[in-house]
C-alpha cells in the first residue's frame, strides 16, 4: 500500500513539474525579424500593410506576435551588423525588405526562414532554385520588376508621342540592372527609341544625371534606380524633373504621390500584406523550400496631372482613361 501510494505521489509531482513546461510552450510567442535598408518613416507605409496582413490572419503584435525592426536607415553597409543582431536574438523568420536586406540575411543565416517581401529577380540573384521550389531557407514574394521595364516605356511613349529619345536613370550594382536594361532596349528598338543610359550610384548623382539628359535632349526619363538613398530623395526628384522640364516615369507609387508624373508598377504593400500569410505557414511547420515564391497580383497606373502641368504636358485622354488612380 506504501509503495503504491509512494508511485502516485511521484507521478504527481513529475505531471507538476511537466505541466508548467508544457504551458509554457504552448503559450511561447513567436518573434519575427523585419529588415529594412530604409527608415522608418519612408518604409511606414509598408510596415502598416505587413501589420495588416498579420492583423488578418488573428496575429496582434505586442499579443501573441512580437516583431523585432531593424532599419538601416539608408546606410546599407550596416545590413550584415543588422542581420547578424536578429540571428542572436533567435527570431523564428526573418522578414526583408529587398534583395539587399535578403543578401544580408542570407549571409547571417542558413536555418533561419528568410522570406522575401519584394525580391526583382530571386532565382537570378541566386535566393532561390526555382521560384516554384525555392530548396534553400528563403521563399516569398518576387516584384518581376526587370519584367515591366518595357512597358513603362511604351507608356511613356503614349504620353510623349513625339518621343525619341529616352534617358535611362539605373544602378548598375544592383542584381536586377541588367535583365530590365534589356527589357528596355528591346522595346525602344520596337518603338524606335534611342537610348541614353545614365547610372546613378547615389544621391549626388541625381541631380548629375537630370543635366546630363538635358545636354542629351532627352524628350523623358525612365527611372529606375533603387535603393534606400533614392526612396529619401523622392520629393527632391520631383523638384529637379519639373526643373528640368522633363516628364518622368518612374517605378513606384511613392514617387508620384511626392509629386511626381507617373508610374506603372507593381502595388508593393500588397506584396508586403501577403508577406504575413508566408510568416503564418512558416510558423505552422511549413518549410521554405517547400513553398513557392509568389508574383505579384495588383499593379498601379497612377499619374499627376498637377505634375504635367508644371512641366507644361497635356496627357493624351487614352492614357488617362486607364489610370488606376489620378492625382489632381
Amino acid at each position: 500500500m506504501s509503495k503504491t501510494i509512494i508511485c502516485l505521489a511521484l507521478s504527481a509531482m513529475l505531471f507538476a513539474l511537466c505541466f508548467p513546461a508544457q504551458a509554457q510552450q504552448r503559450t511561447k510567442v513567436p518573434r519575427i525579424g523585419n529588415l529594412h535598408g530604409a527608415s522608418p518613416s519612408a518604409a511606414s507605409a509598408r510596415i502598416e500593410a505587413f501589420r495588416q496582413g498579420l492583423r488578418e490572419l488573428q496575429y496582434v503584435e505586442g499579443k501573441n506576435i512580437v516583431i523585432e525592426y531593424r532599419y538601416a536607415e539608408g546606410k546599407l553597409d550596416r545590413l550584415p551588423a543588422l542581420a547578424a543582431e536578429l540571428v542572436r536574438l533567435k527570431v523564428d523568420i526573418i522578414v526583408t525588405a529587398g534583395p539587399l536586406p535578403t543578401r544580408a540575411a542570407k549571409e547571417a543565416t542558413t536555418t533561419i526562414p528568410i522570406v522575401m517581401t519584394n525580391d526583382p529577380d530571386p532565382v537570378g540573384t541566386g535566393f532561390v532554385a526555382s521560384l516554384a521550389r525555392p530548396g534553400g531557407n528563403i521563399t516569398g514574394l518576387s516584384t518581376l520588376a526587370p519584367e515591366l521595364s518595357g512597358k513603362r516605356l511604351e507608356l511613356l511613349k503614349e504620353t510623349v508621342p513625339r518621343l525619341s529619345r529616352v534617358a535611362v536613370f539605373g544602378t548598375s550594382t544592383r542584381p536586377e540592372h541588367a535583365q530590365g536594361l534589356r527589357k528596355v532596349e528591346l522595346a525602344a528598338g520596337a518603338l524606335k527609341v534611342k537610348l541614353q543610359y545614365l547610372d546613378v550610384l547615389d544621391p549626388k548623382d541625381i541631380e548629375t544625371a537630370f543635366r546630363a539628359a538635358g545636354k542629351g535632349r532627352a524628350d523623358a526619363v525612365l527611372f529606375q534606380v533603387a535603393g534606400p538613398f533614392a526612396s529619401s530623395q523622392r520629393p527632391q526628384i520631383a523638384a529637379l524633373a519639373v526643373k528640368s522640364r522633363l516628364p518622368v516615369i518612374y517605378e513606384g507609387a511613392e514617387y508620384v504621390e511626392a509629386g511626381g508624373l507617373m508610374t506603372y508598377s507593381v502595388n508593393v504593400t500588397d506584396l508586403d500584406r501577403r508577406a504575413a500569410t508566408y510568416v503564418d505557414k512558416l510558423l505552422k511547420g511549413r518549410t521554405p523550400a517547400d513553398l513557392p515564391v509568389e508574383q505579384p497580383m495588383k499593379f498601379e497606373f497612377i499619374i499627376n496631372l498637377k505634375a504635367a502641368k508644371q512641366i507644361g504636358l497635356t496627357v493624351p485622354p487614352n492614357v488617362l482613361v486607364r489610370a488606376n488612380k489620378v492625382i489632381r
